[in-house]
């Protein structure tokens, strides 16, 4: 079963959420009905970005990756660059 490493931005606040999950509408749901603590209060979340990866552990290395770089604007080509791909 795959897995996705994803992208939220929240329609409120500007601000970004990167996660990583097996059922990622099942999972935007929960962020959007405020079931996850990280994301509570600062949606709507709109998923922006998605990779699918084979195994848990290549999903979490991306997205420690992603969050190690500790910048939107790192954030923001990731989304430029897979919306130029589309």
């Amino acid at each position: 079963m795959p897995l996705f490493g994803y992208i939220l931005h929240s329609t409120s606040t500007g601000a970004y959420y990167v996660g990583q999950a097996k059922d990622l509408k099942d999972r935007l749901r929960r962020h959007n009905e405020q079931r996850s603590h990280a994301t509570k209060g600062r949606g709507p979340w709109k998923l922006v970005y998605q990779i699918e990866f084979a195994t848990r552990s290549e999903a979490v290395i991306w997205e420690r990756s992603v969050k190690a770089h500790k910048s939107r604007a790192y954030i923001d080509g990731l989304i430029v660059e897979r919306s130029a791909h589309l």
